[in-house]
């Protein structure tokens, strides 16, 4: 679960004077700023850790912004990235080129930095009305986790089992995103399958974060669903790794190494009474 709620811009622009005006404009609009001024920086960065919004240049020192649009839109972790467009170009077959490669929005230079605002603010709203499930895992996530939270604290009743997989910055290095990808697929699919397994749990399954699980249940069922998480998954950490390589899922001293992380909390363990609360007990829980 994230203590913050900032929306994150990525401007990629090799204008430096620009770049700076920018930055300096959105973070006092209360948004955090991340910048690159070459197109194979960005995509690396963007890729490890996507932004809510990308502004984008055409024109950089070594690719230009439609291979960076085109792909970001291959890969599933941003394929549905909003990327707006800022060009120098006016031309109407530039616009529908942009447009044409997945850029939810095109501006040209010089542009009246209101209307940036009120573009990027418009782009948000629109995503976030397309970010309720998981790219990868397509379980709910964001504000739908939230309010089940919500709904499941009301009975007194709740039981909540956390789960985490440490080590995926490291794995994803190694072995690419696809791979990585694979790993929270798989591990979505074996916590819906241990759930199925449990007759008598009802339980919701979303995401707190990209690589965190959370599973509302009731108190009675949460403790046994946390621990046949944890030996499920546990005992599947080998097999994400590459046959000839598997050695490296034991090895405590390999820093790229997987690991499952499991924490839970019900309505008996005390006094939770909003989410901030649930979340904070259970990040330190594993801490």
């Amino acid at each position: 679960m994230t203590n913050s709620e900032k929306h994150k811009i990525f401007i990629v622009d090799d204008d430096v004077e620009l770049v700076d005006m920018l930055s300096a404009f959105f973070s006092a609009q209360d948004y955090d700023i991340a910048t690159a001024g070459w197109g194979e920086e960005a995509i690396a960065r963007i890729q490890e850790q996507a932004p809510d919004v990308v502004l984008l240049d055409i024109h950089l020192p070594d690719i230009d912004g439609y291979e960076i649009c085109q792909r970001l839109r291959q890969a599933r972790r941003t394929q549905h990235l909003p990327i707006i467009f800022l060009t120098e170009r006016r031309e109407r077959g530039d616009r529908l080129a942009g447009l044409e490669l997945g850029a939810v929005d095109y501006i040209t230079k010089p542009f009246d930095i209101q209307e940036l605002r009120l573009r990027v603010r418009n782009s948000l709203r629109r995503s976030r009305l397309h970010s309720l499930h998981n790219p990868i895992t397509g379980l709910p996530e964001g504000q739908l986790v939230k309010e089940q939270l919500e709904t499941s604290l009301a009975t007194r009743n709740w039981g909540v089992v956390f789960a985490s997989v440490r080590g995926l910055h490291g794995f994803r290095d190694r072995y690419g995103f696809v791979a990585a990808d694979d790993v929270i697929r798989a591990v979505g699919l074996m916590i819906g399958n241990i759930i199925t397994e449990d007759d008598g749990a009802e339980a919701f399954v979303g995401h707190s974060d990209g690589e965190d699980f959370i599973i509302l249940t009731q108190a009675a069922h949460s403790q046994q669903l946390a621990e046949r998480c944890r030996t499920r998954l546990e005992s599947s950490i080998p097999y994400f790794y590459p046959a000839t390589e598997r050695s490296l899922a034991g090895n405590t001293s390999e820093p790229k190494r997987l690991s499952v992380q499991i924490a839970c909390l019900n309505s008996q363990d005390g006094e939770y009474n909003s989410v901030k609360d649930v979340g904070e007990a259970l990040h330190a829980m594993l801490a």
